[in-house]
């Protein structure tokens, strides 16, 4: 087994071009993915970061192929997780490939993210016996605006920012010192959109056991889907903050068709305010817990039974939170009529007399939120005549509650006809994007991305013209 590399200066000579091409054009470097899989059957003791608001995802990407040298990490700052990836070599392996490793950070704790990247780029140099300014940090997302003196500063690396990508992208900018593109909000929106999708295809084509449909009612809910050959067209339901919602015809065809501000930020506001929940785990736990009968206005609630009528059964959410009001009208007259009210020490949050446990309080929005953001996709799907819909974001996690609500909404109002897919890796889309900026090597189960050039409507926009569509409303997250 060769030795880790070393830092000698005859050692960097050693790896020639290389790593001279890893370092001068951070990204360019293509990524093998002959052989990737997902690692299912190894759980890490311990997350690389312990604290709280952090995530780290035991499901890493191994790369048994790719040898070369990888001299940038990914991030992509959301206006609630940062979502990071990065790569790591195994020389004590047979095939001293490597692996894609997955972590996020809650954004308001960005300076745990900051300093865990200064770990990463402590040890690339190491490892591949780099100066201080040969890492690169690849960002995407607002926050790649937002915290680029911040990141900057701390890690003293270079940061390309969306704005750089677009530049390397469309061929524009061909003085590598040049940092300003020329168009505004819009062609960043679109570029962001299309770091998001190339995460996908990448996702899509390339990863096997990384795609499933969910049923909760199945004896296993969790079903990997087939690759098809027919990847396209898809509507992407992009779960952040906010949700947005676009149509992907081909490659580099796509349209923003619609969005909600109603989202994961909707969720974590709201539960922060009602039940005090620190983290988004947390909630997620809480609403493991709860029973949304608790609060919400059930169709038996008005019925008294299943309305078969027009197929709602009697668990049918009729009022999200409507059974606060008429419970708690009901207490406040039984005080006054001197029957007193009835405690109970497991109900935790009093309001007006009467009590409500957060866990009901969390399981209610959590259906709330999803069956909103199923039924819009629906409608989207409808009105752009599409079949198949990926669901991504940060907001998933994963959580089988969210992942049952969603894909029911698409059964119930497709009538069966549309179906609902999730990814493994839902929260890390524009990261990865971002990641692999160019075609990997040995991309090609079905030639998804071509060194992601960007579509006409960015072209134009670089060229001061109008976009050959209309505008994408502003509520990307």
């Amino acid at each position: 087994m060769p030795p880790p590399d070393t830092a000698t200066g005859t050692d960097h000579r050693r790896k020639g071009p290389r790593l001279e091409e890893a370092i001068s054009n951070p990204g360019a470097v293509k990524i093998n993915v002959t052989g990737a899989f997902i690692i299912d059957d190894e759980l890490r003791s311990r997350s690389p970061v312990e604290a709280e608001g952090v995530h780290y995802e035991n499901k890493d990407i191994r790369l048994p192929h790719h040898t070369g040298v990888v001299s940038h990490i990914a991030v992509d700052i959301g206006g609630s997780l940062a979502k990071l990836v990065y790569f790591t070599r195994e020389l004590d392996s047979a095939d001293q490939g490597g692996r894609l490793n997955f972590i996020n950070f809650e954004t308001h704790r960005i300076d745990i993210c900051i300093n865990f990247i200064r770990q990463l780029k402590e040890e690339q140099q190491q490892r591949n016996g780099s100066s201080p300014d040969e890492l690169c940090v690849v960002a995407t997302g607002g926050g790649a605006f937002k915290f680029y003196d911040k990141l900057k500063k701390a890690l003293d690396v270079n940061i390309l920012r969306e704005e750089e990508m677009e530049c390397l992208i469309i061929g524009r900018c061909l003085d590598k010192r040049q940092w300003a593109c020329p168009w505004e909000s819009t062609g960043q929106l679109i570029l962001g959109l299309l770091i998001v999708l190339t995460g996908l295809d990448f996702f899509i084509t390339e990863i096997p056991n990384e795609v499933f449909v969910y049923t909760e009612n199945e004896s296993e809910p969790m079903q990997f889907a087939e690759a098809r050959p027919d990847v396209y067209p898809y509507l992407l339901v992009n779960i952040g903050s906010g949700v947005s919602m676009i149509k992907v015809s081909g490659p580099r065809q796509f349209e923003r068709v619609g969005g909600t501000h109603l989202g994961g930020g909707t969720f974590w506001g709201l539960m922060s305010l009602l039940t005090g929940a620190r983290t988004f785990d947390d909630m997620l736990a809480m609403a493991d817990r709860g029973d949304n009968a608790g609060v919400d206005m059930l169709v038996g609630d008005i019925y008294g039974m299943d309305y078969t009528k027009i197929g709602l059964k009697s668990t049918a959410i009729a009022s999200t939170f409507g059974k606060v009001f008429r419970l708690k009208n009901a207490a406040e007259r039984g005080a006054e009529d001197g029957e007193g009210l009835i405690h109970d020490e497991e109900f935790e949050r009093s309001n007006g007399g009467i009590n409500f446990r957060h866990e009901d309080m969390s399981r209610s929005l959590l259906y709330a939120i999803s069956n909103n953001i199923g039924q819009i996709a629906y409608l989207q799907s409808e009105k752009h005549q599409v079949k198949h819909i990926y669901f991504g974001g940060s907001f998933i996690r994963g959580h089988r509650q969210t992942m049952n609500t969603l894909s029911y909404a698409i059964r119930f109002w497709s009538k069966g006809e549309k179906q609902a897919y999730f990814l493994r890796h839902e929260g890390y889309l524009g990261a990865v994007g971002a990641f692999i900026r160019r075609q990997p090597q040995n991309w090609g189960r079905r030639n998804s991305v071509d060194e992601i050039a960007a579509p006409q409507a960015v072209r134009n926009i670089a060229l001061n013209s109008e976009p050959s569509n209309s505008q994408p409303s502003p509520s990307f997250s």
